[in-house]
């Protein structure tokens, strides 16, 4: 049934849990039984988490964090288990669903699951909407009979097919002891909310058995025994058609009223009734929990929020309403993500971050440890350059990534994880061509760095300057300790959380990642450059390794890019970190229509403004160069 929704109460969910892993798996016919694994989180049919594969395992462990808020209704929480296909699809081994009118059983509490066999008939979601009426009809000879009318309104969150909308159509069946009338709608293109609006007729008794009727009155035993049958289909064309779900209405819903009309949600084929053998499928570890917030109308937070956007003025730092939240909620996601978007939204966050990181740093009494943490500025810094330096990333990163990712050479330097025929010379070649690249991606991607983070890293600048005036290399390490080891390292390290690659790397190339993460964040590193800490790596390989980077050439790259996005003066803002600043992620396509815009689409509707952006950001940093050098020259000391 439709649910009313209170318009003055919004409901925000959210799930948190761990794949931790899974044992005994069904093996593999054949003669070779191994196969590398992974585990899939979807709602209903939306896959919105994946693992990384598990290489020839049959109890492989995952142990994979993963968080995501919910944004629709659903049904079913589901945890699929497949086996990696070479040169086909992947296979599906079994699964756990999970109702959500069950989640609260599991939540917080970490259970063995085991699992259920993948049948495509029961792999539903979405509901229909239907309205039904009795009609009494007098025919021709005078004698009454009964007419049933059924109207197919609309459905909504219909499945993906192959990552793309469906075709559906719908058949409406009159199912009985003795009877079994079907009747098919049109197919709606290209939808997964499709609008129907389509009316069938049925006859349900027999005109003759009421003739000395006036008022016609159903049969009781006819009412108990008739029930209408909506199916929905995906429209295969030269394929085979595609079963989305069905749902039965029996017809005694009409007993003591002549019209019904509800949303009903689509169920498995014959409501899931057929059992499977799970014995021999294995079992799935996993740690969930589920929340539920439920936020009131904005001006009941009015008050909070003012106090809130006064912390950065509030003397000292430390006592202000948003250090003493995030102080209570030690977890990040509680508090310090809500309290950074609500300071970016107001334009807060920039004296807010400098007030806090003013504070670690009196606390800090070496410059080599400077931001090193896990504090709240830190944390603040953290999200700050996830939500505003998405883009940043993206523009970046992506295009070499996806070209490394495509290519996939051989990378290993380890003598001790070579493999048969490696060549260790060709892989240092390799690896060198791909950090190389990187590398220099991102040292000339200075005029695309957002304003916001350019302000924040000039505060860092200024105050780690000011802590420890006699390091001439503090300046810098304030700054990469942020865009290289929190910023970049970890975006090379795994795309897949930021966005810049759709799934988990396989094993050769989550390999290659970690070691181009690694020189890079070493490379980005000031202190190491400057204080020539080649020994700080604990591999002998990687020393070696790194030593062929060990130039005048890159130690200024560095330090000129640093000098760049912490430059001082006033910047302008480009319009476009202001659209991003509210909300994290990427655009995804989702089961909503035909409607909605893809990332792929909105992508294309952006690109003729990124170069006027570059433009217009260029020009900027420029004028604020080269205004601080003629300040310099004068002798009119610091901006």
């Amino acid at each position: 049934m439709a649910e009313e929704d209170d318009p003055a109460l919004r409901t925000l969910q959210s799930l948190r849990g761990k794949i931790c892993e899974a044992k005994n798996l069904l093996p593999y016919p054949g003669p070779n039984k191994m196969r590398g694994c992974f585990c899939t989180v979807s709602l209903d049919q939306e896959e919105v988490f994946r693992t990384k594969v598990f290489e020839k395992s049959l109890s492989p462990f995952y142990g994979e964090d993963f968080y995501f808020e919910i944004p629709r209704t659903f049904q079913y929480l589901s945890f699929y288990v497949y086996a990696k296909g070479f040169m086909q699809r992947d296979l599906p081994i079994g699964k756990v669903a999970i109702r959500k009118e069950d989640l609260s059983k599991y939540s917080g509490k970490e259970h063995w699951f085991s699992l259920q066999s993948v049948d495509p008939n029961s792999e539903v979601q979405g509901k229909v909407h239907i309205e039904m009426k009795l009609n009494e009809l007098i025919t021709d000879n005078g004698s009454v009979c009964q007419q049933l009318v059924v109207r197919i309104i609309e459905c909504q969150g219909l499945p993906l097919i192959n990552g793309q909308s469906c075709d559906p159509y719908a058949t409406v069946s009159l199912v009985g002891p003795s009877r079994s009338d079907q009747k098919k709608t049109k197919v709606k293109k290209k939808t997964s909310s499709p609008q129907f609006d389509e009316t069938f007729y049925f006859e349900v008794t027999r005109s003759s058995s009421y003739t000395k009727k006036s008022q016609f009155q159903v049969e009781e035993e006819d009412i108990e025994k008739l029930e209408i049958k909506v199916d929905l289909w995906n429209n295969g064309n030269l394929a085979q058609d595609v079963f989305l779900g069905e749902t039965k209405v029996s017809v005694k819903v009409l007993r003591n009223d002549s019209s019904h009309q509800a949303w009903y949600l689509l169920q498995p084929k014959d409501n899931g009734n057929k059992t499977s053998k799970t014995d021999d499928l294995g079992s799935l570890r996993v740690n969930l929990t589920y929340t539920e917030d439920h936020v009131l109308p904005s001006n009941y937070y009015i008050s909070l929020r003012d106090l809130l956007l006064k912390s950065p003025d509030f003397k000292p730092i430390s006592a202000s309403a948003a250090h003493v939240l995030c102080d209570i909620c030690r977890e990040r996601y509680e508090a310090v993500l809500p309290v950074v978007r609500l300071l970016l939204h107001y334009s807060k966050l920039v004296p807010f971050v400098t007030a806090v990181a003013e504070l670690e740093l009196e606390q800090t009494q070496e410059a080599n440890t400077i931001f090193r943490g896990n504090s709240l500025a830190t944390r603040c810094l953290d999200d700050m350059m996830k939500i505003v330096g998405k883009r940043y990333l993206t523009v970046t990163l992506k295009p070499v990534l996806d070209e490394i990712c495509e290519s996939n050479k051989p990378c290993e330097i380890d003598p001790i994880k070579l493999k048969e025929g490696d060549n260790v010379e060709v892989n240092k070649e390799n690896l060198h061509q791909y950090v190389q690249k990187v590398f220099n991606s991102i040292v000339h991607s200075s005029m695309s760095c957002p304003t916001l983070m350019c302000d924040v890293f000039n505060a860092l600048r200024q105050m780690a300057t000011k802590r420890f005036p006699d390091d001439p290399h503090v300046k810098y390490s304030a700054v990469s300790s942020f865009v290289f080891l929190r910023f970049y390292a970890v975006a090379v390290l795994s795309p897949h959380s930021f966005h810049l690659r759709s799934h988990h790397p396989d094993a050769q190339m989550s390999r290659t990642l970690t070691l181009i993460s690694k020189t890079i964040q070493t490379l980005g590193s000031w202190g190491s450059l400057s204080k020539n800490k080649l020994s700080s790596f604990k591999e002998t390989y990687m020393y070696d390794f790194f030593k062929s980077f060990q130039e005048e050439k890159c130690i200024e790259e560095v330090k000129r890019f640093l000098d760049e996005i912490s430059s001082t003066g006033s910047k302008e803002s480009s319009g476009v970190e202001e659209s991003l600043i509210l909300k994290e992620g990427e655009v995804q396509k989702r089961a909503q229509g035909r409607k909605r815009l893809g990332k792929k689409k909105l992508q294309e509707a952006l690109a003729p403004f990124d170069h006027q952006r570059a433009l217009l950001s260029q020009a900027t940093r420029q004028r604020s160069i080269v205004h601080n050098s003629h300040q310099k020259h004068s002798g009119s000391g610091e901006t």
